[in-house]
């Protein structure tokens, strides 16, 4: 498969820990494919990696990743999982053993794979080459051109620069961060003509700076869509968690036009989990990020329209069409709309914590801050799932993690398998009924106080990093009075809405609601967003993909 003969040459990267084999394989490949492609070979994962972030800051492009399973210190699927966070795109295969098969079968699950080769694969005019040839052809019909890097210089203790750090990686935006007490980050400074003043400040991939953006400006100045490219769709999905991004897919693939509107990042609060392990067909779990790129490509694929940074402020009935009103004051209608705006996490509200937000405090940004707390001691508030995934991962490279729960112990809300881990990793420890009371420090977080329920006691701690995950708010003021609500603001669907058996008197239909339409007709509900929901990953896409079936059931009756 010859490479566009206007593009630099694209690499093949191979890795295999035996000098003989890996030689044999380069030669291979490079008697093959060696006039269109770079042959680039490495006899460690740890040397293969060095080499993929060498490229990847050259702006070179890797199109095909071949991996032996069986090395020491990394194995092959080891190291294809961390090369998909350097080349995503490029396609994966793993050289085995007969022996490994069931590893290479595993493989698809943990890093997508494309293809497993049994050793050995002589003749490779029969065995290797229609295999690359397969993979290569696969590369070039996709969208591989390189992203060049965002930069992003600013504080380390600014909120708004978390802020944009969180709004690019949970975008899957490349970028670099830069101090701006570094000197690399004030020569940055100096060339956009700015100083330490203006911060944070962007400098897009093609040298533009972009001083304090709003997240909209930089939404559009690196790459991501925010205009509607239409007036009139059939289905209009507000929110881009599993429920959204499960609706968008369904609905974009049975052929309704469809938008998905999303105010901050695709992938919701299942974006942010380091690691997904009770999500149906990932027996080695996935990570939110992966999940939620694979959702976001599917959805794409099947033509679906994804807009971001896009506040929704209003809801309105004309007539048959749906109108979702932006914050900017524009608008767009549609035939249905289904409402899968999820939850966020609930706020500390300890005297103190609120002026840290940003600045050593937290909410679900695990996944963004770890590289910053590295061998440092950390806390974690919340005694769910979404807690101890975070101390999880976390605990990876933190001298210490501290989990803070209100309550008596763990059992009550998190799941069985990952009070397991909590307990095998030592650097973790759990301390039951306790509370934060107060958080001091200058510029940024420096102590919290303690206090446990059972005693009354209370402690100060030093601590500078404070990861937040507690409790469940529906996002749904804007929609007072347009949809009934249950009393902690969650929508009613469905039989919930029926009295007696019969509808709410705002309802104007001689059939009753469907099971996840809204008080209005045409307003259907997915997610963590509808009353009485189950808040797992797997039932939020469930009932994204039911909503759509019961949006041609009410479109058929227009």
């Amino acid at each position: 498969m010859t490479a566009p003969a206007s593009s630099p040459r694209a690499a093949i990267v191979t890795v295999d820990d035996d000098p003989s084999v890996s030689r044999a394989v380069a030669r291979d490949l490079r008697r093959r494919f060696g006039a269109d492609y770079r042959i680039v070979r490495a006899e460690s994962g740890a040397e293969a990696l060095d080499a993929l972030r060498e490229m990847k800051l050259r702006g070179d492009q890797v199109a095909v990743l071949l991996a032996d399973y069986r090395m020491p210190t990394m194995n092959g699927i080891e190291f294809l999982e961390n090369a998909m966070d350097v080349f995503p795109g490029a396609r994966r295969a793993l050289l085995t053993a007969y022996a490994d098969t069931s590893a290479a079968i595993d493989a698809i699950n943990i890093v997508d794979l494309d293809y497993y080769l049994l050793k050995p694969w002589d003749p490779p005019e029969e065995k290797l080459y229609p295999v690359v040839d397969a993979l290569l052809e696969s590369w070039l019909s996709a969208d591989h051109k390189p992203v060049p890097e965002t930069k992003v210089v600013g504080h380390r203790w600014s909120a708004r620069s978390s802020e944009v750090r969180e709004f690019l990686a949970r975008n899957q935006v490349p970028y670099r961060w830069y101090a701006a007490d570094e000197p690399e980050g004030q020569r940055l400074l100096a060339a956009a003509g700015t100083d330490d003043r203006s911060l944070p400040v962007v400098i897009t991939p093609d040298g533009s700076p972009l001083i304090q953006p709003a997240d909209t400006e930089l939404a559009d100045r690196v790459g991501l869509a925010t205009t509607p490219s239409a007036e009139f769709y059939d289905l209009i999905v507000i929110g881009g968690g599993p429920a959204g991004l499960g609706a968008a897919v369904y609905g974009a693939s049975e052929g309704l036009r469809t938008v998905l509107v999303e105010r901050t990042a695709t992938g919701g609060q299942a974006g942010q989990s380091s690691r997904i392990e009770n999500y149906l067909g990932f027996p080695d779990g996935v990570s939110g990020g992966q999940l939620t790129d694979r959702a976001r490509r599917q959805a794409a694929k099947f033509g679906a329209e994804l807009l971001t940074a896009r506040e929704v402020t209003g809801l309105e009935v004309r007539g048959a069409a749906r109108t979702v009103r932006f914050g900017d004051g524009s608008a767009i209608d549609a035939h249905a709309v289904i409402l899968a705006t999820g939850v966020s996490y609930r706020q500390l509200t300890a005297p103190g914590v609120a002026d840290f937000t940003g600045r050593g405090v937290y909410y679900g940004s695990a996944l963004t801050e770890a590289a910053r707390c590295a061998g440092e001691d950390i806390y974690v508030v919340g005694g769910a799932n979404s807690a101890g995934q975070a101390a999880v991962y976390l605990a990876r490279g933190c001298r210490s993690v501290n989990i803070l729960v209100r309550g008596p112990s763990l059992t009550g809300s998190m799941s069985h398998y990952l009070i397991e881990q909590v307990q095998a990793i030592p650097s973790i420890r759990v301390y039951t009924c306790t509370e934060v009371t107060a958080a001091a420090g200058s510029d940024h977080l420096e102590q919290l106080t303690l206090r446990d329920s059972r005693t009354g006691q209370e402690r100060k701690v030093a601590a500078q990093w404070l990861f937040v995950f507690i409790g469940a708010a529906p996002l749904t003021d804007w929609l007072d009075g347009v949809v009934l609500r249950d009393d902690h603001g969650f929508i009613l669907t469905g039989p919930d809405l029926l009295s007696g058996g019969q509808p709410p008197r705002e309802w104007p239909l001689d059939r009753p609601p469907y099971h996840l339409e809204a008080s209005v007709p045409g307003v259907f509900v997915a997610g963590d967003v509808r009353s009485e929901s189950a808040k797992r990953v797997a039932s939020a896409v469930g009932e994204g993909a039911m909503a759509v079936m019961l949006v041609h059931r009410y479109l058929e009756q227009l």
